[in-house]
C-alpha cells in the first residue's frame, strides 16, 4: 500500500527476500545497473493493452486496505486504491486525495478532499467516507490489524474500549472537509494517521464484525485507484480493468492481471512473455540479464531481514505485550547467537551477493541511520560465541555436544521459517547448523518450512513453536520504528518490553523532535540500545530486484515500491 509502514504488509519476503523499494525516480526504460542505462526501448506506445504482474504466493483475497494482512494483497490494492497522501522519491509526504492545514498548536489537522473524485461504483468520494474508515477502525468489533493508525486521535481509545459511540477528535466540517484532533503533539502524527477512506455506501448493511470476510471486500471490492476489480479467482489471479473515471486521468492500459506463479518457473514466464513485471529473487538475476527483452532493476530500499526472538506474548484484550518468556533473557546468549552467524556468507550463498550486512534495524536509506562506527559489528566468530555461552553459564554438562542452561536443564531453540523459493530451505538450515555448531541445539519448528500465510498467523498468535523466527520488514517511508519495536506494538512479534526502548521511541516523536538534529540524536541512541541488547538479530539490508519486460514502459520506481504512484501512466509498446 502507499502507506506501507510496518506492513505486514507483513514480511516483505514474498518477492524474493524482498521488500519493495528503489532509489530516486528510476523508470524502466532500459537495463539499469550502477547508474548506467542501456539504450532505451524506443517502441511507440500502443493504445490499450494488458499487462501481467506475477506474485509467487497466493493472495489472501482481502481487498480493503484496513483489513489486509498479506504482501500479495497489498500488491493488488496498490492498483485499485489511493490515499490522502503519497510518498515522493525523497520519502516526503505529498497531498493526493486531499490537502491539509495544521493548527498553531500542532494538534488539529484539517483535510480538504478534492471534489469530483469517484469510487469505482460511481459514487463521489466525500469526507464522510474518511470519517467512516476511521470510526470503523476504532470500533470494538473491528477485526483488522490497523487500529494503531487511528489510536492517536483524541477519543479513539475510548471508542475502542466501548466507552464512547464516536471518536471525539473527529469533526465533519462539510461535505469535503474533516478535522482530526490528536491526543498529543507528535512529529509524525500525519504519517501515522490512516490515509484510506472507505466506500461507506458500498458497505451499507454489513456488520463491522463481518466486514473483513464480506463479499464486498473479497469479491466485489470498490476503490479509488486507476484500476478496478473485474474478476477474482481465489488462489490464482485477480483481473483488473481500467477505471475510465479515474481522477488523475484515464489509464493508458486496458487492464492488469495479478497472477500467482510457481517461483521455479518465474524466469521462464518472463522469458516467454507470460509475465511483464515481478519482484525477483537474487538467484534469478544472472539468467534474466541474458534476456534482451528483460530489464532488471536493482536498488536499495527500506527493508531488512532479521531473526526475531520470543520474549513473551500479546494480551489481545489490553493490546499490550507481556514479557513472560525467559529463554532469551541472557544478553550473552543473544550475542553468542549473532556471532555464530556468517551473515556475509549467507548473503553470498542465498542472495547472490544482493544484500548488505546490517547491525541495526534502521535501513541506511534513512537520514536517522547510525554510522557503522557507532555500532557493535558482530563479526562472524564462533569461538567468541562459545566463550560468551560459557561465561553466561551455558555449558555442556552431559557431554552430548549441546549446552544446558545455567540451571543445568536441557536447552534448545525451535526456529521457524516460511516456505518460498528454493533458497529458503538452505538458508534456514544454515542458521540452524550455525547455532548447533556452537553447541546450541536448534531444530526447525514444525519440522518443515511453513506456508507463508500460516506462518504470519502463527506469529500473530504467538505460536509456541516459533521461539526464534526469520522475518523481513519493509518499513515504509516514515523512519520511526515504533510500529515494529515499541513495547506494545502489535508487530513487535518478539514481544520485547524494555523501559529505555519506549522512552527513546517516545522522545523521537515528542515536540522536541521537530528539531531534526535532535531527533536523529535520539534515534541513533535508540539504535545503539537495539544494537547492544539485540532483541532481534539483524541480518542484512535487502536489495530490491525487479524483472520487467521492455514492452512495459512508464513504470516509476522509488523507495516504497514500483506500483505506488503512477500506474495510470503505464503503457505497452507492442
Amino acid at each position: 500500500m502507499k502507506k506501507k509502514s510496518f506492513w505486514l504488509i507483513s514480511l516483505l519476503l514474498v518477492f524474493s527476500m524482498f521488500l519493495a523499494a528503489c532509489n530516486s525516480g528510476n523508470e524502466t526504460s532500459g537495463n539499469e545497473k550502477d547508474g548506467d542505462k542501456d539504450e532505451a526501448n524506443t517502441g511507440e506506445p500502443v493504445e490499450g493493452g494488458n499487462v501481467t504482474v506475477a506474485v509467487t504466493s497466493a493472495p489472501e483475497g482481502v481487498l480493503e486496505p484496513a483489513y489486509y494482512g498479506s504482501a500479495i494483497d497489498a500488491e493488488i490494492l496498490n492498483f485499485m486504491t489511493d490515499g490522502i497522501y503519497s510518498v515522493n522519491d525523497e520519502l516526503e509526504y505529498e497531498p493526493d486525495l486531499a490537502t491539509w492545514e495544521i493548527s498553531d498548536d500542532k494538534l488539529t489537522y484539517t483535510f480538504k478532499f478534492k471534489e469530483g473524485v469517484k469510487w469505482h461504483n460511481g459514487e463521489e468520494l466525500t469526507a464522510e467516507d474518511y470519517q467512516f474508515a476511521l470510526e470503523t477502525m476504532a470500533d470494538p468489533e473491528y477485526t483488522g490489524p490497523r487500529f494503531n493508525y487511528v489510536e492517536g486521535i483524541k477519543g479513539a481509545k475510548e471508542k475502542k474500549d466501548g466507552k464512547a459511540e464516536t471518536i471525539e477528535g473527529i469533526e465533519l466540517v462539510d461535505k469535503y472537509t474533516i478535522a482530526i484532533t490528536f491526543e498529543s503533539v507528535k512529529i509524525n502524527n500525519l504519517e501515522n494517521l490512516w490515509s484510506y477512506p472507505m466506500p461507506k455506501k458500498h458497505y451499507e448493511g454489513v456488520a463491522i464484525a463481518e466486514l473483513g470476510e464480506s463479499e464486498q471486500v473479497r469479491q466485489t471490492p470498490v476503490g479509488l485507484g486507476a484500476f478496478k476489480v473485474k474478476s477474482v479467482k481465489a488462489g490464482e489471479y485477480v483481473e483488473l480493468e481500467k477505471f475510465v473515471d479515474y481522477y488523475k486521468g484515464e489509464p493508458k492500459l486496458d487492464g492488469v492481471v495479478v497472477k500467482v506463479i510457481d517461483p521455479a518457473v518465474a524466469n521462464g514466464a518472463l522469458q516467454n512473455g507470460e509475465v511483464d513485471i515481478m519482484g525477483v529473487a537474487p538467484a534469478q538475476v544472472e539468467e534474466l540479464e541474458t534476456m534482451e527483452h528483460i530489464t532488471v532493476e536493482e536498488t536499495k530500499g527500506v527493508g531488512y531481514s532479521y531473526i526475531g526472538l520470543r520474549f513473551g506474548h500479546r494480551d489481545q484484550e489490553t493490546r499490550t505485550n507481556v514479557d513472560d518468556f525467559d529463554k532469551f533473557k541472557s544478553k550473552e546468549l543473544r550475542h553468542a547467537l549473532i556471532h555464530a552467524l556468517d551473515r556475509q556468507a549467507m548473503i553470498d550463498a542465498f542472495l547472490s551477493g544482493k544484500g548488505t550486512v546490517s547491525n541495526t534495524v534502521i535501513p541506511s536509506t534513512f537520514w536517522i541511520a547510525a554510522e557503522e562506527s557507532e555500532l557493535n559489528q558482530y563479526e562472524y566468530d564462533p569461538e567468541k560465541a562459545k566463550e560468551l555461552l560459557a561465561e553466561a553459564g551455558y555449558k555442556d554438562v552431559d557431554g552430548d555436544g549441546f549446552v544446558e542452561d545455567p540451571e543445568g536443564e536441557p536447552f534448545s531453540i525451535s526456529f521457524g521459517h516460511y516456505a518460498g523459493n528454493a533458497t529458503f530451505e538452505g538458508r534456514s538450515q544454515a542458521i540452524i547448523q550455525s547455532w548447533n555448531d556452537i553447541g546450541v541445539k536448534t531444530e526447525l519448528a514444525t519440522g518443515s518450512l511453513v506456508e507463508f500465510n500460516l506462518y504470519n498467523d502463527m506469529k500473530d498468535k504467538d505460536d509456541e513453536a516459533l521461539e526464534a523466527f526469520f522475518g523481513s520488514w519493509s518499513t515504509g517511508s516514515d523512519p520511526d520504528p515504533s510500529g515494529l519495536w515499541a513495547n506494545n506494538a502489535e508487530w513487535n512479534y518478539g514481544r520485547w518490553v524494555n523501559e529505555d526502548n519506549q522512552r527513546l521511541l517516545d522522545e523521537g516523536l515528542s515536540e522536541k523532535a521537530f528539531d531534526k538534529e535532535y531527533r536523529k540524536e535520539v534515534y541513533v541512541e535508540w539504535q545503539k540500545l537495539i544494537n547492544e541488547e539485540l532483541p532481534g538479530i539483524p541480518l542484512w539490508e535487502n536489495l530490491d530486484l525487479y524483472g520487467i519486460n521492455k514492452r512495459l514502459q512508464g513504470v516509476h520506481i522509488n523507495a516504497v515500491g514500483y506500483n505506488e504512484t503512477n500506474t495510470h501512466e503505464w503503457y505497452v509498446t507492442e
